[in-house]
């Protein structure tokens, strides 16, 4: 993620803001930042597994949003949230740890059959190559959705963190960050 910098203002902000006082400095903050309540739409594709004769029915992709917070100066923080009840019921924290964790929801009857894995393959439809640090899996009659930081380095080559992993009614939510 690339972070956006504007030395020449930052270093004249008292002089831009003479007499404005502190919200004028947090408007222009954001005005130097404008990138970061911008929410990306994340897509994935699914790939159904050759499950021989019988192809089960699968969604063919779907998506979540991650909205980066306000540069600050070391780091950034990205908040997610998954809304997939189109396909699945209520999700549960299934397993977690420092680097990971997996979220697990019963799918809905219309793909309580699909055996199938998904990736990132878009970001505000721009094709994305890189390290998909969101993955899931649908088996036996349910989704798993995987945020997992394993190999996902920042700037100073240091691994992201998850600081934030839970679920509101009944759907994903998440927060990871790094250094920059």
């Amino acid at each position: 993620m690339k972070s956006f910098r504007f030395p020449t203002v930052k270093k004249n902000l008292p002089q831009l803001c003479l007499g404005f006082g502190a919200a004028a400095i947090t408007q222009l903050s954001l005005f130097a930042n404008p990138s970061f309540a911008n929410p990306r739409q994340i897509t994935f594709s699914v790939y159904p597994s050759d499950s021989g004769a019988a192809f089960p029915i699968c969604p063919s992709e779907f998506s979540l949003t991650e909205t980066p917070r306000p540069y600050y100066e070391g780091g950034y923080t990205i908040d997610g949230s998954a809304s997939l009840g189109w396909f699945a019921k209520q999700f549960k924290i299934e397993t977690s740890d420092r680097f990971s964790v997996t979220w697990a929801a019963k799918l809905q009857t219309k793909y309580h059959n699909c055996i199938a894995t998904a990736k990132i393959t878009k970001i505000n439809a721009e094709p994305f190559r890189e390290h998909s640090y969101l993955r899931a899996r649908f088996m036996d009659g349910k989704v798993y959705l995987i945020l997992d930081m394993t190999g996902m380095r920042d700037a100073n080559s240091l691994t992201a963190v998850i600081l934030k992993k839970d679920v509101k009614n009944g759907n994903p939510i998440w927060t990871w960050g790094g250094t920059d």
